[in-house]
């Protein structure tokens, strides 16, 4: 289906394979960008926000690439009812890195987190990889915007790297009380490709936490 097509078919007929459809083309688009700077969205992100039609001139991953540099989400088609889409400013990089939007067959988990001592675990600081510069010099000015001024994280893993933790320090991040855990992990979940496995915990009990 061409993209034009996708993007007349109603919410009713948008599914998984309408979404990958969406995402596979996407990137060979031109857009046109509505204006030069990001607007607030209603969950409080800012967010670039163009159209497919009319003066498409900007190609996508050029747009993609601007983003990345700047921790800006992505609109499409903001003018109508519905959106078409919304990209969170993790998927974004994550596409700049990966030439992926969506890893597939990998979802974050979600609850409670125990590693146990016996197991053979690889742990140290994010790589550049794994989180580039540009990416973590984003989170860190969200962070300092929040008064958090030194975050600490640690990278933990099983050695064939299929569970990879991305561990925020509870301390570092003003000693949250629980009861802020899930909005502080929400929030932070905005910046990070969706299968990131994100927790925030204490660090005693871990190997030196670093720097973000």
């Amino acid at each position: 289906m061409q993209f034009d097509q996708l993007v007349q078919q109603p919410e009713s007929n948008r599914n998984q394979e309408w979404e990958q459809q969406f995402l596979t083309q996407f990137p060979s688009l031109k857009v046109e960008v509505e204006s030069d700077s990001a607007k607030e969205g209603p969950d409080g992100w800012p967010y670039l926000f163009i159209k497919t039609t009319g003066e498409a001139k900007e190609p996508v991953p050029d747009v993609l690439v601007w983003l990345a540099g700047r921790g800006i989400g992505l609109v499409v088609n903001a003018h109508k009812m519905i959106p078409d889409y919304i990209f969170t400013y993790g998927m974004i990089w994550n596409y700049v890195e990966t030439g992926r939007f969506i890893e597939p067959d990998l979802s974050a988990p979600a609850g409670e987190v125990v590693y146990s001592k016996d197991k053979n675990l690889i742990v140290g600081p994010p790589s550049d990889k794994y989180l580039p510069p540009y990416a973590r010099k984003v989170i860190k000015e969200f962070l300092d915007s929040q008064g958090i001024m030194k975050p600490k994280v640690l990278v933990v893993s099983t050695p064939d790297f299929k569970s990879v933790d991305l561990i925020f320090s509870v301390s570092s991040l003003g000693n949250l009380p629980p009861a802020k855990h899930k909005a502080m992990a929400e929030m932070l979940a905005w910046f990070l490709p969706l299968h990131y496995s994100l927790v925030l915990g204490e660090e005693e009990g871990l190997p030196p936490f670093h720097d973000l």
